[in-house]
């Protein structure tokens, strides 16, 4: 009969952590080229006008929803998902940090705030992308799928948040390929 030395425990333990430690949970990101366009909070942007005429536009401080299923509503200004849309923002500890090091005092002393990158607002069709998907747009940044539209249809299309209109009209529409992270 042939006998086989017993394999230390600890050795078995060390095997079974990185065994853990190496594989991930989370799908690859996946890359696919999407037509992109642009959005800001503006009017002309979200359907809305400032003013009801139930109350002869004198209550202009007030906005309201002024086409689509919602018209007459009250408009917030929040996205499908309930958050406030924004612009992605590089943050201190981010590659544009090793890109463009002479911002870093500046980046100190003005923004302290804008100490971590944060997502910018995306909307898609949430049929294919549910809100939380987080994807990587060439030249505006990160972005997680916050929000939908009226317009954006299929697995090919998303829009993008600007702060102004105008940065919104410079963006236009793009064909680009867009990094893909499942939640």
């Amino acid at each position: 009969m042939i006998k086989f030395k017993s394999i230390p425990s600890d050795f078995l333990l060390v095997i079974f952590l990185s065994a853990i430690l190496c594989s991930s949970c989370a799908a690859p990101p996946v890359s696919r080229i999407m037509e992109t366009t642009a959005y800001c909070g503006c009017s002309k942007c979200c359907s809305w006008e400032r003013g009801s005429w139930k109350h002869l536009k004198l209550d202009f401080w007030n906005r309201y929803v002024n086409a689509g299923n919602g018209k007459g509503r009250e408009y917030t200004g929040q996205t499908a998902s309930g958050t406030y849309p924004g612009e992605p923002e590089a943050g201190f500890f981010s590659m544009d940090t090793v890109y463009r090091p002479w911002m870093i005092p500046a980046r100190i002393i003005f923004f302290p705030w804008y100490f971590l990158p944060e997502d910018g607002t995306i909307a898609a069709d949430t049929k294919y992308y549910p809100f939380g998907t987080r994807m990587y747009v060439p030249g505006w940044g990160w972005g997680v799928v916050e929000d939908r539209g009226s317009t954006i249809k299929g697995p090919d299309r998303i829009d993008l948040y600007f702060d102004s209109h105008s940065e919104a009209l410079q963006w236009g529409r793009r064909r680009l390929p867009i990094r893909i992270q499942k939640p």
